[in-house]
């Protein structure tokens, strides 16, 4: 028992330390409750439990930096709702194995892409909102809220990517407003998990402890250091996500 909150409590933290920072942290998070061996349904909601807590601490102090543009994620908010919603229904009575192909391509395209365009979100160059990025990001929010709620491995990086390449934010705004949507369809997803009664509290709430800890120093280090630190860890997870999605469907 004490060995296996030990895991999960120090894998959760390094998990939310990196999640903060450019997205990705599933890929520690949930192999860990997995390794203890708490099944995989029940995982996944004690995983968005310990997340949701995490990304909202990241969201609260992204928020206070002044990073966060409010008038662009309210109106992502309510479709990344919906679409969380829908997907966390759906992936309580469907696999998830289709996906995997899929989100391995477009998330190995989206790290190459970032790798060598060497600008890429090391400047902002927004430039304003209108009605055709505002639609456009809006749509993404459910495709992304949908995803996350339905499979996840790579959400994260899926929204920063997105805040980048339809609204020219740089790396440290890109992955605040990420941050809020995240824990949006965290939060969403988990009342799902949470009503069908996927938690496992005993895990959960010792890993949300220490997962908060590690979002509050990632958040830190990335208002500290910037894009330039944002930047090679967000390609370093993206491509992890995608040997990780390799693997499996290998």
């Amino acid at each position: 028992m004490w060995l296996n909150l030990f895991i999960i409590c120090t894998l959760g933290f390094l998990a939310a330390a990196v999640d903060a920072i450019a997205g990705g942290g599933g890929l520690l998070s949930l192999p860990a409750l997995l390794m203890v061996g708490v099944p995989p349904h029940l995982a996944l909601g004690t995983n968005k439990f310990a997340a949701s807590m995490a990304s909202l601490n990241s969201s609260i102090t992204f928020a206070r930096s002044g990073k966060v543009n409010i008038t662009l994620v309210k109106w992502q908010i309510p479709f990344t709702l919906i679409g969380a919603f829908l997907g966390a229904w759906a992936v309580l009575g469907v696999s998830s194995a289709f996906l995997s192909k899929a989100v391995l391509v477009l998330i190995l395209l989206v790290g190459i892409y970032t790798l060598l365009h060497k600008n890429l979100g090391m400047e902002n160059k927004f430039q304003g909102l209108n009605s055709h990025n505002i639609f456009a990001g809006c749509l993404f929010a459910l495709a992304l809220g949908f995803y996350d709620g339905f499979f996840g491995p790579g959400t994260g990086s899926f929204l920063i990517f997105s805040f980048i390449a339809l609204f020219g934010f740089d790396f440290v705004a890109a992955s605040a407003n990420s941050k809020v949507l995240n824990f949006t369809s965290n939060f969403a997803a988990l009342l799902i998990f949470a009503w069908n009664g996927k938690i496992f509290l005993a895990y959960g709430i010792p890993m949300a402890v220490f997962m908060i800890l590690g979002s509050y120093f990632g958040t830190k280090l990335a208002l500290h250091r910037g894009a330039a630190l944002i930047k090679p860890i967000f390609i370093t997870m993206s491509l992890l996500v995608a040997v990780k999605l390799l693997y499996q469907y290998v």
